[in-house]
């Protein structure tokens, strides 16, 4: 074997050895030694609404001020999913080693839409329900053993959300042009599951959850868009990148 072959044969050594030697845990900014700590989030959000519609959903609408009806039978209604994004503050409590609680406070912007088809295809309908919204999430997270400088986890909660310039419809509006409105605040549960990734100074944190709204969030009104559904519910999957 020749010199270069040697030479070949310590430099794939010394890699391997360096690759796989044990690293020293990162400190992850103190952030699980402390009692409380404090980062930000930003979110990516995914939410369509679950309808549940009246037995008598296809019925036209029958406009009483003009004694007429003004729509097609309804052959047709459904919500697509809608993207948004959110930006929150996270406020963290340490209960133990594996378990600790948090609130992550923020600002929603994610428009939510149904669609309406009829028998006359010139009638259909897109109705988009604006949402603005301040979330107040809170939730336990339950952690598993750190390994090396990644630790999973699981977590479930409760949070509350409240509308903010919320459009309305007006009195005197022709109901072909009403908008379909929902409540302005309501409540919603959540689970979800991430992994805490440490880094020297700081943690940083993917995490997807699913949430579904309690109650029904349909506000009922005398309109085309509203008297069809008899319940309307708010499906959302988030996927969050923490640091803390």
């Amino acid at each position: 074997m020749n010199k270069t072959g040697y030479l070949t044969i310590i430099f794939i050594l010394f890699c391997g050895q360096t690759l796989f030697a044990q690293r020293a845990p990162a400190w992850g900014g103190n952030a699980d030694q402390e009692d409380y700590s404090f980062g930000f989030t930003f979110q990516y959000i995914n939410s369509y609404f679950k309808i549940d519609k009246k037995p008598n959903w296809r019925d036209p609408y029958f406009d009483r001020d003009l004694n007429k009806y003004t729509t097609q039978p309804l052959t047709g209604i459904g919500s697509n999913s809608s993207p948004g994004f959110a930006v929150s503050f996270l406020f963290r409590y340490r209960i133990d080693e594996h378990l600790e609680a948090r609130t992550t406070p923020g600002l929603v912007f994610a428009d939510r839409s149904v669609y309406y088809n009829y028998a006359d295809a010139s009638q259909n309908v897109i109705k988009p329900v604006q949402a603005t919204m301040v979330e107040f999430p809170v939730s336990i997270k339950l952690k598993s053993d750190r390994v090396d400088n990644y630790r999973a986890y699981v977590m479930a909660g409760v949070k509350y959300s409240e509308g903010i310039g919320v459009k309305r419809n007006k009195p005197d509006i022709n109901p072909v042009d009403a908008l379909l409105t929902n409540k302005t605040g309501f409540g919603s549960y959540e689970v979800g599951l991430g992994l805490d990734i440490y880094f020297e100074y700081f943690k940083m944190t993917p995490e997807i959850k699913l949430s579904n709204s309690i109650g029904n969030l349909l506000n009922r009104e005398n309109t085309p868009y509203a008297n069809p559904i008899d319940k309307l519910s708010l499906h959302t999957v988030t996927f969050s990148l923490c640091f803390e």
